[in-house]
């Protein structure tokens, strides 16, 4: 699955919230390590998740911290590497949405 066609959905689902794109950025930005321009050249090329994920700059060291479900699975029982990315993903995401402070988002 294209990462670029599921980036849209994310924003979609933070505007519906009160959210920003910036806020979603700032979080995939966090995650991955990429900066802004190299989160938007993913984006361009249309990478997979698994070469969006593979391209990433550094995961970051507090990914680990993310917990919780996601469509009924627990992120961290999550056994397939990207599987679990894409899930950590969704759940930063979903919190977003669901209006914490950006600060426990990040695991900060």
């Amino acid at each position: 699955m294209a990462f670029a066609k599921v980036y849209p959905l994310y924003v979609q689902k933070a505007e519906r919230k009160g959210r920003t794109k910036e806020e979603v950025d700032q979080i995939i930005r966090w995650l991955t390590g990429y900066d802004q321009k190299g989160l938007e050249r993913q984006i361009e090329q249309g990478n997979d998740f698994e070469s969006f994920f593979a391209k990433a700059p550094a995961m970051h060291t507090n990914a680990s911290l993310i917990k919780g479900v996601v469509c009924g699975v627990r992120v961290e029982e999550v056994d397939d590497p990207l599987m679990q990315r894409i899930r950590q993903l969704d759940k930063l995401i979903d919190e977003l949405a669901k209006g914490k402070k950006m600060e426990k988002i990040l695991r900060q």
